[in-house]
Order: structure tokens, then sequence, then C-alpha cells
């Protein structure tokens, strides 16, 4: 029997291919897929043939001569003589689709409740230091995207390379943004999964098809965020955590805050009970929130209410 796996897997290792090839790039060679640790700091060398055992979700595992571990991962692209680099730097004075977006939706995240669900991630650990573990201090909405629509709006303009990298979760290959300091300052307050790259996956997939460059799209999305959370909404939830609150009170205080009518531009988002986002349908032509929600198309729901969630893991 065992005889029997043992040939299985030396056949199943022959049919994965072995084969050597010279890197087009001077890449790092890291431990893991996620790309947390290179070990002696390794860069592969272009003179030199290295033995790739197999592909995963764009990546290949090579064999590293004289090192331990010996088997790294590297990007699909060190390979790839076809690949302009994705550390190229886009130019804010790029814009990939000219037409502006006339119809967009603003995705705001409860964070205590996304980290409630996601206690992994880069940025529901960035306070744990000064606030004690398992614990952070957001107690507003903060940004998770603004959205071109319909929803099949994606990717517009974006080199094949740009979108497997996005696709497969390889934010921190994609390239660098150009912003103002003033701007990326506020985006990272707004935007705590900036520390794991997300702006650069909301750019790449959905940023490309506003019709403006980076930095008038992240300014647009700054501006909204920061206008809810100093609006008496904000005011609400913040006053609310730790208890329900029903879609129909938020569409309410939407009117009351907004303007008539911009309530049933509001839809909520929500996981185990708890409110993990707040969806803003904005139309066209103006910077003023409660303009753009007026201007913006009616929804449904499908979440009627939720748990504000506290900061912290409750379970």
């Amino acid at each position: 029997m065992y005889r029997s796996l043992l040939l299985f897997f030396i056949i199943t290792y022959t049919l994965i291919g072995r084969s050597e090839e010279y890197p087009v790039q001077s890449c790092p060679a890291y431990n893991n897929l996620k790309h947390t640790k290179n070990t002696h700091n390794v860069i592969l060398e272009r003179d030199k043939p290295y033995t790739i055992l197999r592909e995963h979700k764009g990546q290949y595992l090579i064999l590293v001569q004289g090192e331990n571990p010996a088997q790294r991962w590297v990007d699909e692209r060190c390979f790839d003589p076809t690949h302009v680099s994705s550390e190229d730097t886009f130019s804010t004075s790029i814009m990939t689709d000219k037409v502006k977006s006339e119809n967009n939706i603003l995705a705001l995240s409860w964070h205590n409740a996304y980290c409630e669900t996601n206690r992994y991630k880069k940025e529901c650990k960035r306070s744990l230091f000064s606030l004690g573990k398992g614990k952070y201090k957001e107690k507003h909405f903060v940004l998770h995207g603004l959205w071109p629509q319909p929803k099949s709006r994606i990717y517009c303009d974006v080199d094949r390379e740009s979108i497997q990298l996005d696709k497969h979760g390889q934010w921190q290959h994609l390239p660098t943004l150009e912003m103002d300091e003033d701007v990326a300052v506020r985006l990272q307050k707004v935007m705590p999964g900036f520390a794991s790259g997300l702006h650069k996956h909301e750019w790449i997939k959905h940023g490309t098809c506003y019709g403006s460059d980076s930095a008038e799209y992240f300014m647009n999305a700054v501006n909204y965020t920061e206008q809810l959370n100093n609006s008496k909404v904000g005011s609400f939830f913040t006053q609310q955590i730790g208890k329900y609150v029903s879609l129909k009170q938020v569409r309410s205080l939407f009117d009351l805050t907004f303007g008539q009518g911009t309530g049933q531009r509001v839809e909520l988002q929500c996981e185990k009970g708890m409110i993990t986002e707040i969806w803003l349908h904005l139309g066209k032509g103006s910077n003023d929130l409660g303009t753009l929600l007026q201007r913006g198309k009616q929804s449904r729901s499908k979440c009627q209410g939720g748990i504000v969630d506290r900061a912290g893991y409750q379970n």
C-alpha cells in the first residue's frame, strides 16, 4: 500500500513537471505563498536557472539550491518575458476610462463588525499595541470602496497581469499609486484596509472605471466618507454602539439629514446579526453627499437591521 502511494506521488510529481528556467527579473524568493518571510533575503539571479516545481494562483514554487528552506515561492511574472513590471507607478494623470461614471455605490464598513469576522487582517491589528489584545478604537464608518455601476463595470483598460495579481490577492505587488500627501494621510485614516493594500485593489478593479485619475477618485471617496461620519448619521451610529438599529430608522435619519427621499438610496449589509456595511447609491455632478444621494438610484435592502458592533472581539 505504501509503495503504491509513493509511486502515485512520484508519478504526480513528474506530471506536474520539473523544468529549469531562467528568471527575467531579479525577484525576491519567499518562504510562503503570502510573501511574509524571505529567509536570508534571497533574490533570484537572472543568469542562473531555477527548477520550477509547480504553479499555484499566479505563483511558482521553485528550488533554490543551497538555501534552507530550498523551496521558495515567487511571482509567475519573474519568469514571464512578456511581463511589464508591476512596480511601475500609476501616474495621477492617467485616466483609463474617460467617461465619468454617473452612478456609483459608496461602500462604507462598520470596522468593528468587519474585524469581528476578519480578525487576522492587518487593518484589524493596527491598534492592538495601544489598546490591548483584541481591541481597536474605530467608532465610525470606514471606506471600503467607491464602485461605478453597473457592477459589471470593472477593470477598465487594466493589463492582464495586474488583473491576475488583483484576483489572486497579491495586492502588495500592484502598481504604486501617486497621490498628494494630504490625500494619502486622510485616506489611511478613513481606510484601515490601506495596510493590506486595499486602496490598490479598489483602484485597479473599480477606480479605473470612474472616469478620473486616481487622485480625484480617492479625494472624492475620502470626502464622501468624511461627510457621512461628520453628519447626524455618523453620530447616531456612534451613539447606538451595542444596540439594534433597523433599516427604517436609518432611512428616516438620512431623510432628515440629507433631504427627503435620500433614505431610499441606502441599503444595509449584515452578517451574523451585525451591520457590517452601509451602501449609498450616488448620482452625478456634485461634491455634496446629500445632492449625490438625491440624484442616486433607489435601492432595496435585504438586511432590515442589525447590531452596531462594539470594539473588541465579542466571543
